[in-house]
């Protein structure tokens, strides 16, 4: 059975920074990264295809979040920059089905715990 362990979340200032991380095997299917605000269905935050050659992102974090893989480790990194309050959310890594990788939550197979995130003065 497939397992994700996310990490990294934690309380930050806005305009602050956090890098989250996803330990999983399956080194060339795609991954995400996904978040659930309190009250808020889940939304796509980022994805990256399984060779990392190709990244997607929600608009609402383009330019501030980074995706990223080392397959060697089997870990998928998400850096947060430039952290706003209405990042607040619980943050899920994702395991897709196939490699190319899309911001749709039925590509995923296999979801980690998820992790906290609140971004607050």
């Amino acid at each position: 059975q497939v397992q994700l362990v996310e990490s990294g979340g934690g309380l930050v200032q806005p305009g602050g920074s956090l890098r989250l991380s996803c330990a999983a095997s399956g080194r060339w299917l795609a991954m995400a990264w996904f978040r659930q605000a309190p009250g808020k269905e889940r939304e796509f935050v980022a994805a990256i295809s399984g060779n990392g050659g190709r990244t997607i992102y929600a608009d609402s974090v383009k330019g501030r979040f980074t995706i990223s893989r080392d397959n060697a480790k089997n870990t998928v990194y998400l850096q947060m920059g430039s952290l706003k309050p209405e990042d607040t959310a619980v943050y899920y890594c994702a395991k897709g089905t196939y490699a190319y990788g899309s911001s749709f939550q039925s590509d995923y197979n296999a979801w980690g715990q998820g992790t906290q995130v609140t971004v607050s003065s």
